[in-house]
């Protein structure tokens, strides 16, 4: 935990939610050790680096472009690039404290689930923690810095499918399977 106490350089914002909250003792806020925690196959930041992750899964479940109204309004562009990943494959080393939470169903800044979590002072988009698994968006995970690495890390995040591509605002045509909706459950749509 020692990792997380603020610095004189990088003081964390005081969001509204107390050290006591129960979703701070669970994955993927409970900050764990190396040990604890398992070989790191991936890590992450935020922009101003207050916040950070570590990621011990080496593919994530599932990579999706999500074309919904409501992804691309939080995100203010075309689509949410996701990447899943279960919970506990997830730990934050640093600035888990630093966090703010927006349920868009709910619509409140309490910690509630399903939650979307971002940097309280910087406002980079981390994840969107569901039910059951955490959708992290790959462009804050480091890529490395030789083009192998960064060929590992493109073709690790690469897309599945694209979902609620019929509210799409760009076409992409990559050949990748386009959703009306959810994957696996909503008509299949050709690409134009």
């Amino acid at each position: 935990m020692a990792e997380d106490v603020p610095t004189e350089d990088f003081p964390l914002p005081q969001p509204q939610l107390l050290s006591e909250e129960p979703w701070r003792h669970r994955p993927p806020y409970k900050i764990q050790s190396d040990e604890e925690f398992g070989p790191t196959k991936w890590k992450g930041h935020c922009q101003c680096g207050r916040v950070s992750f570590k990621i011990r899964r080496e593919r994530p479940l599932a990579t999706k472009f999500c074309h919904c109204q409501g992804c691309q309004l939080l995100h203010g562009a075309p689509f949410q690039w996701a990447a899943i990943f279960q919970k506990s494959d997830i730990s934050f080393c640093r600035g888990s404290k630093g966090l703010s939470f927006y349920s868009s169903s709910e619509k409140t800044t309490e910690y509630t689930n399903p939650t979307k979590v971002s940097c309280a002072f910087c406002r980079t988009p981390i994840m969107d923690e569901g039910r059951n698994v955490c959708l992290l968006f790959p462009p804050s995970v480091d890529r490395g810095l030789f083009p192998q690495e960064k060929r590992r890390w493109k073709e690790t995040f690469e897309v599945d499918c694209h979902i609620f591509y019929s509210s799409r605002v760009v076409d992409i045509p990559d050949g990748k399977p386009k959703w009306a909706g959810l994957d696996g459950s909503s008509e299949r749509l050709d690409e134009p």
